[in-house]
This record gives structure tokens, sequence and C-alpha cells, in this order.
């Protein structure tokens, strides 16, 4: 009779253990993957990622551009040891949310102002990126450019030195796409707008 009251007790213990692993097993669920609803437009990536991979025939950009539904190209003058273009790279073009809206909207370009390497321009002309530059009246650094699908220079579409920070660019690129430039200067667009483009606190 003990014998027996003794393996009941002892089977009944056994059987809520293993009811007690299983429910903590069933409980217990691996992390879950993030990686696919992850918000990259805040994160900090490499500069040269904001210009488009070019093989130097400016007709075959424009064909890229109408092929994939942007509203022009974009030009980024530049040349060696200029601060302001080293700043521009440091600090505005490296932003996720800059690379992704003006990869959205825009073929982008860097043309170097001195340099000597041959290029086909919008007009399908052999040209060097120094006599390009010097087409388009460009002779400091940095000069940002757009153009149309055509190759044409868009109106009120050039804007000579450095922004202040990632902010006013962004600003920039909204003003192009939004076709205010066919309307008013991006000075203008800037007060009509009562942005305030000095903070500098997310640089």
């Amino acid at each position: 009779m003990l014998f027996r009251l003794l393996s009941s007790l002892l089977i009944s213990a056994i059987l809520t253990t293993t009811l007690h692993a299983e429910d903590s097993a069933t409980v217990a669920q691996p992390p879950a993957d993030e990686s696919s609803t992850k918000d990259t437009s805040n994160e900090t990536r490499e500069a040269k990622l904001f210009f488009d991979e070019t093989f130097d025939d400016y007709q075959q950009e424009l064909a890229i551009a109408k092929e994939n539904g942007k509203q022009g190209v974009l030009i980024m003058y530049e040349m060696e040891n200029c601060p302001f273009c080293a700043r521009m790279k440091a600090t505005v073009l490296n932003h996720g949310s800059i690379q992704d809206y003006f990869h959205k909207n825009f073929r982008i370009m860097s043309v170097d102002i001195d340099g000597d390497i041959e290029i086909t321009n919008f007009k399908g002309d052999s040209t060097t990126q120094k006599d390009f530059s010097l087409k388009n009246r460009v002779r400091a650094t940095p000069v940002f450019q757009f153009f149309d699908l055509d190759g044409k220079p868009l109106k009120n579409g050039k804007l000579t030195g450095a922004t202040k920070n990632k902010d006013e660019f962004l600003l920039l690129g909204k003003f192009i796409a939004s076709k205010e430039n066919e309307k008013q200067s991006f000075s203008r667009y800037k007060r009509a707008l009562k942005v305030s483009v000095d903070a500098s606190s997310d640089q």
C-alpha cells in the first residue's frame, strides 16, 4: 500500500515537471528580426554613395534618368583640396535621408573642374570635365547644378557654395523637385517657407 502511494506521488511529480518544462519551452521565443523594418534614413553612410556610377557619357545618363523616372540630373562641380567640398561630403552628402531623397528624384554625377578626363556632354560632343565646367560658367567649388531630362540647365537650378547644413540641402532638392524653381529663386523660396536653415544641431 505504502509502495503504491509513493509510486503515485513520484509519477505525479515527474508529470508536473515535464509539463512545466514544455510550457517554458513554448513561452521562450527567439528575438524578432528587426532588420526588415529598421529605418535607415537617419544613418551615416559613405559620401561616395551619394553619386551614381557613371561612364562619363552624359547622353547615356539622361537615358538612364528617363528610364528610371527621375526628374533630372544633378551635377556637383568640385576640385581637389576644396575644403567646402570636403565639408559637404562629411556633414551633408553622407546622410541617409539626403541620399535617399536625391536618388529618388535625380541622377547624380560629380565633375572635377580641373579634370582632363574625356566625357561626352549632353549634346553628344566629346569634351573634358574642365571644358564642360567652363562652358557652364563654373570657376569655383562646390557648385550644384540641375539639368532637365534634355540636358538643359534648369531655371534657378544652380547653387554656388556649400549649404549651411543638410536641412538646407534637402530643401534645395525639394525646391527643384516641386518645380518651385520655375517660379522663384531659392532664396525667396526659403523666405516664403519661413524655414530656418541656420540650425546645425544634427550635424
